[in-house]
């Protein structure tokens, strides 16, 4: 069984919401994400149905930031975490209310931080304790009372079940708990911030319930002990989320019905000691992979010392994601054939993109049915860390056009990358001029 739930098929849908994929592709070019707006909203509302109702969900904009996603995902009720001052001007265009907008990194710069005070955002999540008095000082020039932050703690216990450790080891993440728990004093000579809760986040790619249940039970004991100790009133606790995507043979999606229970279980408890607590989880990869598709076409087919290479004309330029970063082995994602020769054998192509390395690699020995120059592609739960997560200037391609079908409607949500894109922001010295 394949990570799609497929039987080793290798013949893609090949339509979304009545658009073929080879016309979108006609339209709109090639190499192109396309996505689904409607397996974007049933993700969506499949996680909403499981999680206690106070529990919000902000969409992480690192996973995807194109726009027209944050709006739609926005109007179906997430708010947004945004980690730059251009993801922070994207939540705002695409209509997120500042009162559903936290700011996290930690590297922020003064004109990152200046921008969360003038929009009035939910919290800023500061991420060392000098951070903290970097904010102070600027909200004391501006003459601002109080601004709100959460203090993003580096838990002193691991995650469990993550296949990207984010906390609980030494990381430029967060504040470490022992470091916290020793701050009260000088969080109390802070006079213009406002501490009203508390950030962690384990890790990504999470696949098993109970690993999820059992990170956020131990994130809001610590909140709520870090709370009591250092006192300040517990009103936020961002639990993070880490929910993963089964992207590779042998993995299994989560079970969302029973995550429902055993969060209700952690998540009941900790609401009754704390009535009046806003509870975030913060999911990106979750809510947008499996609603994108990379597309791209076959330029040559060729034979190399007994293994055959299609070589397309997008590769790890757009979907780094897509080599395996961060795992030990090349695993595939779901590639598939989008032709119609899906009664013929299958036989192992190693799929390329155009770079001038031999680590592009987008698949190897993928068992397709025959491809030949001109066929299309699909690189299936391609919706996140695709173009935002990848060497898009490499060679000067540029980065892909991305469409979003909404309402039965292809709309091109981001334009592909001309050559004047690239050269505009360059200027050319006139090294030919004499030097005297």
């Amino acid at each position: 069984m394949t990570a799609d739930g497929s039987d080793g098929m290798t013949i893609s849908k090949s339509h979304v919401q009545g658009h073929t994929m080879s016309a979108l592709a006609e339209e709109f070019g090639t190499p192109l994400f396309v996505y689904d707006a409607d397996i974007l909203e049933g993700t969506y509302r499949a996680l909403r149905d499981i999680l206690p109702a106070g529990v919000d969900v902000f969409f992480s904009l690192k996973a995807n930031p194109n726009m027209s996603v944050c709006a739609l995902l926005n109007a179906l009720g997430t708010g947004a975490e945004v980690s730059s001052y251009a993801e922070l001007v994207t939540a705002l265009r695409a209509g997120v209310a500042p009162r559903d907008i936290i700011f996290l990194g930690p590297g922020k710069d003064e004109r990152e931080l200046g921008a969360c005070v003038e929009a009035g955002i939910h919290a800023v999540v500061c991420e060392s304790l000098d951070e903290l008095d970097v904010l102070d000082s600027l909200l004391a020039a501006a003459g601002r009372d109080e601004f709100p932050v959460l203090l993003r703690v580096n838990p002193a216990f691991g995650s469990k079940g993550s296949g990207l450790a984010m906390g609980g080891k030494p990381r430029q993440f967060g504040i470490d708990e022992a470091e916290l728990r020793d701050s009260k004093h000088r969080l109390a000579a802070l006079r213009h911030i406002r501490v009203k809760g508390v950030h962690a986040y384990m890790g990504t790619r999470i696949l098993n319930h109970e690993d999820v249940v059992h990170n956020t039970r131990r994130i809001l004991a610590t909140a709520e002990e870090l709370a009591g100790q250092l006192g300040f009133p517990l009103e936020t606790v961002d639990f993070g989320g880490g929910l993963g995507v089964a992207y590779f043979d042998n993995e299994e999606d989560l079970d969302l019905a029973a995550l429902g229970h055993g969060l209700a279980d952690v998540l009941s408890s900790f609401s009754r000691r704390n009535p009046h607590c806003r509870t975030i989880m913060e999911l990106g990869r979750f809510l947008t992979a499996t609603a994108g598709t990379y597309v791209v076409r076959a330029r040559y087919v060729k034979d190399s010392m007994g293994e055959s290479f299609v070589v397309a004309d997008g590769g790890t330029n757009h979907h780094m994601a897509a080599v395996g970063v961060g795992s030990f082995v090349k695993r595939n994602f779901p590639i598939r054939h989008l032709g119609d020769r899906s009664e013929g054998p299958l036989r192992p192509y190693t799929v390329t993109g155009p770079l001038c390395t031999p680590n592009d690699v987008v698949g190897k020995k993928v068992r397709l049915p025959e491809v030949r120059p001109g066929d299309l592609l699909a690189v299936e739960r391609s919706g996140a860390y695709g173009p935002t997560a990848s060497p898009g200037l490499f060679l000067s391609h540029g980065f892909p056009a991305e469409v979003l079908v909404h309402d039965g409607r292809a709309h091109l949500v981001r334009e592909r990358d001309s050559t004047e894109d690239l050269l505009s922001k360059q200027h050319l010295v006139d090294v030919r001029k004499a030097s005297g």
